[in-house]
């Protein structure tokens, strides 16, 4: 069992800052964040598509060349925030398609993508996944010609049943599951009961830890808020066991999206103290 980051972690640094934070002293660029994951001692990363401030060809290949410098396992990253929108952006579908050749221009064989997001949550979901089924069997062809598997996010949207059904319809070797070990329990959705589903079908991880936070509101999609791995309600080893248990062939990226209050403009603590929590993690499984 590997162990990475994605580069959301960062969010702050890259630009994108909650209107409860602070900007940050300095921000990061997509090499900064390579050199700290390797300061850390990871085996891959995911990347973020939306803080990537070029697509030119000339750009992804100096990126691949520090990916491979690192030896990094990676994942391309698309779809923040709403993704394909419940299926109803066809545009973004496009866009989507259109980022399979970025991720096989750094080396990345799986793409993490979004259908939906919290923003749909309470509208009827059959809906939705039967548009996002027909845009996902799309899209499944032109990744698997590209050599590339979809991996779709459970993104504070589905239940593990739903997600289940999703891939089910889709039906494709060619797309699998992001599983976001946190994004379940938003919803009140067992993460144990749905990876116990799931896990034959997942292809890369967001492994986050969460926690409520006495500053948010029962209904702000942020009230389990961020922890470092091990600090808060998620049982991230029984998760990983049965990832390790399905044969998972990724890595356990940790995820911190938006941090408790205990732990704000504190991320790259959250995220050392994460990465110290997963390797003893993976180090029990290997």
């Amino acid at each position: 069992m590997k162990v990475g980051i994605d580069s959301y972690c960062y969010h702050r640094f890259f630009g994108e800052v909650y209107p409860d934070q602070k900007p940050p002293a300095k921000n990061m660029t997509m090499q900064d964040f390579l050199k700290r994951a390797k300061e850390l001692k990871v085996d891959g990363v995911s990347l973020e598509s939306c803080f990537f401030p070029s697509t030119k060809p000339a750009w992804f290949k100096d990126l691949k060349a520090q990916l491979d410098e690192y030896k990094f396992d990676r994942v391309y990253a698309w779809g923040h925030p709403d993704g394909l929108e419940r299926g109803k952006n066809w545009t973004a579908y496009e866009e989507m398609v259109a980022s399979i050749p970025n991720a096989v221009a750094i080396g990345a064989d799986v793409m993490r993508v979004v259908g939906s997001s919290l923003m749909f949550r309470h509208e009827p979901h059959g809906p939705q996944i039967k548009a996002l089924v027909k845009m996902f069997k799309k899209a499944v062809k032109v990744a698997k010609d590209a050599g590339v598997k979809l991996a779709v996010e459970n993104h504070i949207d589905f239940t593990s049943d739903e997600i289940l059904q999703l891939l089910g319809e889709v039906d494709s070797e060619s797309f699998g599951l992001n599983f976001d070990t946190g994004n379940f329990l938003r919803l009140l959705d067992d993460p144990i009961k749905g990876m116990e589903k799931l896990a034959p079908y997942v292809l890369a991880t967001h492994v986050k830890d969460l926690m409520p936070d006495k500053n948010a509101r029962p209904t702000d999609w942020h009230f389990f808020a961020g922890v470092p791995v091990g600090k808060g309600l998620i049982n991230n080893q029984a998760l990983a066991q049965l990832l390790h248990k399905a044969n998972f062939k990724g890595f356990l990226a940790v995820e911190i999206d938006h941090p408790h209050t205990d732990w704000t403009e504190r991320e790259d603590e959250a995220v050392a103290l994460s990465i110290k929590e997963l390797k003893k993690i993976a180090k029990a499984l290997n």
